[in-house]
């Protein structure tokens, strides 16, 4: 990059000079990518067009830091790949500095040039990783598991030889309610596994492929083999070959479905403290929404995938799923209060709950913010991990954490047992609030982003793997960054500066995309599997008068274009029914159909969320919305709103997610699994959920002007042409079908958590240097900032 600022330097010094200049003017010490290509258009215009390099260059900017004669620029020349550059007008002179260097400056813009900076932390997990592979191209993001299984399966079993027992260790480590299982004690080396291999397969060739494990144990047995190979002698046969050739010749597919095979794991934690998390009367309550759907439906899929490998291998026991959550007394309504609760849909699944504690040991009886929730997590993860461990009568074989807290707690239980952790961040906060790492200190009594900060950092790097919905989670498009990317440097002024955090070309990155509930969420033309006995009482909720709501439909006959999200500012409904009153055009072809929050203010006790509800109502009266706009404050059970989702596509109507950023966008896959033509945002998952103009439409949440346009004028051509809506319905229904289905999430869960585990036991992927390090900074740095905010659930 020095190269192309010089060759701007050298052929287009007096235009850059003006450029800088207008940076400087614009008397703002910091300037975002949006800020720099609106000054870099504007100048253009006024100087005519700049050179291709310039252009080049004003587009891979990100930031740029001003003062004085001093510019400070960062830039992404490509996905996840940064370089720093600083230019002094008054001689005109480019050279490149260090990501320190840059953050330093950075820090000083804020600090009014505090000398404090001089003796900053700085925290670099770079030194840790050096001789660990890592991903080199862009589009591999996310597929660690393929690469560590390409780079490492070679050359682990070329190292195998007589004196190396480590595979046969692994093999024998697994073991399920103290029966052994796939080997025994027998086989003591390598040429004695190969030799017992080939004598198994002469054995099993004179079976009926079908016998059972039982008819052939005396015999396997004999020869050192234990339970786990398979139900039947073919699937025996299949998973020993799959042995065999990689003995023979290592192959990274042959690996994962021999990994696959192997019954690693059958007791599973699933870690999710914040919000109310129940099955019922809970979601819109605040921070409470589709990570309680996403986790439910994960648990039951899970369930089924894991059954279904556990028998396929030969063995009659059910897996053990407990989904770990916070115990609150006052529960307001819901079964928050209750210790343990079967989850519905499964055989052998529940929710535990453990409360939160004050220091002198008393139970918080109050829900807690997940911005305050900092102070509780270290002695409620020593709580939970005794009573999860009493529950299911042992350690689990592998723990997954749901958001910042979640994963914090994940860290803590995972290295207490010793066993694989795996990281669900759903959304990072981080990338919801603009500059919030560099105004930490502006935002720390309300949001505590200093502590959350610092979890995020060392949950992330103390996983064994991270899986996420979209490769935008990662690495972010082009021109935006990604959520964890944004965790490679930033600063805390006065605090610490990351100069190398996370580091997305890491192979614990993997990308798996949740599904709608295939039982819930299925097409409106389905005629035979419709919930007829809900529609009633449906078209009640919509056209008739109802306890919590405003706005009646004037014309309850034009199309309804839908949206159902938490009413908090990211989701951006505000933000939607202000662009629908602006449009008079939106107004005439569609009513606006809104299920957010409550209605009443008194009935909610969330700052953010009152916010909204005062703004919902103003919007109301400033554009006189009460006959097109209807706006209910209900909590639909899931059976009901998959209905109507398919109700609403019966009148061609559409559904719109609006929200600032989107992380997954589980509504998003919801209203598509049901035909439903989709409108949402293009921040975030949903630009890989839809293929826009095909399967759905991008907007953009900044211009609600556009959208508005947008959205009616496709309910105009449908409106003169009927094919149009349907063929972006069987569009949607395709993708989903073919991309977003539990039955794939689970599937592809569980075999990473058997390959991580692998490649854990039997490498360095352990990583001890690093969990020092993330021991070091958890009890210098986490734990101080937790105590420091303040108790608040009473």
């Amino acid at each position: 990059m020095t190269d192309e600022f010089l060759y701007v330097l050298e052929h287009q010094r007096e235009y850059l000079y003006g450029l800088l200049r207008r940076f400087h003017f614009e008397e703002r010490p910091i300037l975002l990518s949006s800020d720099i290509r609106d000054v870099f258009r504007t100048y253009q215009a006024e100087r005519g067009e700049a050179s291709a390099q310039l252009i080049w260059l004003m587009q891979t900017v990100q930031e740029a830091l001003v003062a004085g004669s001093w510019y400070y620029f960062a830039l992404r020349p490509e996905v996840a790949s940064w370089e720093y550059i600083r230019i002094n007008s008054d001689i005109m002179e480019a050279e490149t500095i260090s990501v320190s260097d840059y953050l330093y400056f950075k820090e000083r813009l804020v600090t009014s040039g505090s000398e404090s900076n001089d003796w900053t932390l700085e925290i670099d997990f770079a030194p840790f990783h050096r001789e660990f592979p890592k991903l080199r191209e862009t589009r591999s993001i996310g597929q660690g598991v393929s690469f560590l299984n390409r780079r490492l399966s070679s050359q682990l079993f070329g190292q195998l030889s007589e004196d190396n027992h480590v595979l046969l260790d692994f093999l024998r480590l697994h073991q399920i309610e103290g029966t052994q299982l796939m080997l025994g004690s027998g086989i003591r080396t390598l040429p004695e596994l190969r030799k017992a291999l080939r004598l198994a397969d002469t054995l099993l060739r004179r079976s009926a492929p079908d016998a059972s494990w039982d008819d052939v144990e005396r015999d396997l047995t004999n020869l050192g083999f234990a339970p786990g190979w398979g139900r039947d002698v073919e699937r025996i046969r299949n998973t020993m070959s799959l042995l065999s050739e990689l003995l023979e010749a290592p192959e990274p597919g042959a690996l994962e479905l021999f990994l696959n095979r192997i019954p690693m794991i059958y007791r599973l934690a699933i870690i999710s403290p914040h919000g109310f998390f129940g099955q019922a009367d809970v979601l819109g309550r605040p921070d409470t929404g589709g990570q309680v759907v996403y986790i439910l439906d994960q648990v039951r899929a899970l369930e089924r995938e894991m059954r279904r490998n556990l028998y396929d291998q030969g063995l009659d026991i059910m897996p053990d799923i407990v989904v770990l959550t916070r115990l609150i007394p006052n529960a307001q309504g819901t079964t928050c209060d209750q210790h343990l609760e079967p989850i519905s849909g499964t055989e052998n699944a529940r929710i535990l709950r453990v409360p939160f504690r004050n220091p002198d040991g008393s139970v918080v009886p109050n829900w807690v913010s997940r911005f305050q929730i900092w102070p509780y997590l270290e002695q409620f993860a020593h709580d939970a991990e005794f009573e999860l461990v009493a529950e299911m009568g042992g350690r689990p074989d592998m723990v997954i954490g749901n958001y910042s807290d979640g994963n914090l707690v994940a860290m803590l239980i995972a290295r207490s047992l010793k066993v694989t952790q795996c990281n669900i961040a759903h959304a990072l906060e981080k990338s919801k609030y603009l500059m919030s790492d560099l105004y930490w200190k502006e935002n720390e009594e309300q949001y505590h982003f200093a502590c959350q900060f610092t979890a995020d950092l060392i949950a992330m790097n103390a996983a064994d793997f991270i899986i996420t919905s979209t490769y935008q989670e990662i690495a972010g498009t082009e021109d935006r960054l990604g959520q964890y990317e944004s965790y490679q440097s930033f600063s805390l002024p006065d605090l610490y500066r990351i100069v190398n955090g996370i580091n997305v070309f890491d192979p614990k990155f993997n990308i798996v995309s949740p599904g709608a509930d295939a039982e819930i969420y299925f097409s409106h033309s389905d005629s035979e599997r419709r919930l007829t006995h809900t529609q009633d009482e449906i078209q009640s909720v919509l056209f008739e008068e109802h306890g919590e709501s405003r706005g009646k439909f004037g014309d309850p006959d034009k199309p309804i274009l839908f949206s159902m999200a938490r009413l908090d500012r990211i989701k951006n409904i505000t933000g939607l029914v202000e662009w629908y009153g602006q449009s008079e055009e939106l107004q005439r072809e569609a009513n606006l159909l809104i299920i957010a929050g409550h209605i009443d203010l008194d009935r909610s006790d969330d700052a953010e969320e009152r916010d909204q509800i005062q703004r919902m109502h103003d919007l109301f009266d400033t554009y006189g919305l009460d006959d097109k706009v209807r706006w209910l404050g209900v909590h639909l059970q899931k059976s009901m709103a998959g209905e109507l989702y398919r109700m609403i596509a019966d009148r061609r109507g559409a559904f719109v997610q609006p929200a600032l950023f989107e992380a997954f966008g589980l509504t998003v896959v919801e209203a598509m699994a049901s035909g439903l033509p989709t409108f949402a945002t293009c921040y975030g998952g949903p630009l890989e959920i839809i293929e826009d103009g095909v399967s759905g439409f991008h907007i953009d949440p900044n211009n609600g002007t556009e959208t508005a346009e947008k959205i009616a004028r496709f309910f105009s051509q449908c409106r003169d042409n009927p094919e149009q809506w349907q063929k972006v319905s069987e569009a949607a229904l395709w993708r989903i079908e073919s991309r977003y289905t539990w039955k794939h999430y689970a599937s592809r869960l569980m075999m990473l958590s058997r390959v991580y585990g692998f490649w854990k036991y039997v490498t360095n992927l352990q990583r001890e240097e690093t969990k020092r390090y993330l021991e070091m900074l958890y009890a210098l740095g986490y734990r101080d900032l937790a105590k420091k905010v303040p108790p608040s659930g009473g």
